[in-house]
C-alpha cells in the first residue's frame, strides 16, 4: 500500500474517468485517456513522474493536484 492509497480505484484509473468534468482536471483526463503510456494504475506521484518525462505545462501538474484532493476524498 502506497500513502495515497484510500481503497479507492487507483488514481490514474479515476483521473481517466473524468473526461465529462469541466476545467483542467477534464483537460488532463482527456489527455490521459489518449496517452497509451499513462500509468493507469499509478498514484499521483505516477502521473506527475509521466507527466514531467512529458515535459507537460505546469497547468497539467497543477490540475493533477487539484484532482488528487479530491480523490482523496472519494
Amino acid at each position: 500500500m502506497t500513502d495515497f492509497d484510500t481503497g479507492a480505484e487507483p488514481f490514474g484509473h479515476w483521473l481517466v474517468a473524468q473526461v465529462d468534468r469541466d476545467g483542467w482536471i477534464g483537460d488532463l483526463a482527456k489527455a490521459a485517456k489518449a496517452d497509451r503510456g499513462f500509468p493507469r494504475d499509478g498514484d499521483p506521484d505516477a502521473v506527475r513522474g509521466h507527466l514531467g518525462a512529458k515535459q507537460a505545462d505546469s497547468d497539467m501538474i497543477e490540475a493533477v493536484d487539484d484532482a488528487e484532493t479530491i480523490w482523496l476524498r472519494l
